[in-house]
């Protein structure tokens, strides 16, 4: 399967962003920390998971809360992981027609991907404005999930994720706009 990638070493399908872009640096190491939290949360998920499996079929004791936490951790990780994604190049995208457009106007498609990555910006300032009022009524109202007196969990922390992983996400995808327009700018006409 590994021959079937026609990718050369660290080849991404975005340039990386570039050092002329403020805040570059730190925007990667702190996308990449919340990614390596997801990860490790990815780790607790997956161990939960299998605690609650045997001790449901061996012990007859499932663990309470399980299913309810893993629910809300896979929207959550997914929103802690977004912006590394975005700064490696690493989003799902139609290559068949990007590297064909790619290979007969280089300036071209760097200009459509500093539109794409604007209109990504868009897309994740949207959510991030749409999930923030939910945000601050859980943490103004003590909202949480689950069943009351059998297992309930705040909600405030899987709300928070949201909005902080969309706002990186919406500086992951500015900077690469910017390094896409650097690109645009750079490659002849």
């Amino acid at each position: 399967m590994a021959e079937e990638i026609d990718l050369e070493a660290g080849e991404a399908s975005a340039p990386p962003v570039r050092a002329g872009v403020p805040g570059a640096a730190a925007l990667a190491l702190a996308s990449n920390a919340l990614a390596a939290i997801g990860t490790v949360w990815i780790f607790a998920m997956m161990l939960a998971i299998v605690a609650d499996v045997v001790g449901r079929n061996l012990l007859n004791a499932p663990i309470t809360g399980v299913a309810e936490v893993c629910a809300r951790s896979v929207v959550a990780i997914v929103f802690l992981q977004v912006s590394s994604a975005i700064l490696s190049g690493r989003m799902t995208r139609a290559d068949f027609f990007v590297r064909g457009l790619e290979r007969a106007t280089p300036r071209l498609m760097a200009l459509v991907d500093a539109l794409f990555s604007l209109v990504g910006a868009a897309v994740f300032l949207a959510i991030l404005y749409s999930a923030w009022p939910d945000t601050v009524g859980a943490w103004r109202g003590s909202e949480y999930f689950g069943v009351q007196g059998v297992f309930t969990i705040p909600t405030l922390p899987f709300r928070a994720i949201i909005v902080v992983g969309s706002g990186f996400a919406v500086a992951a995808y500015i900077a690469v706009a910017a390094s896409h327009l650097a690109a645009y700018r750079k490659a002849r006409p």
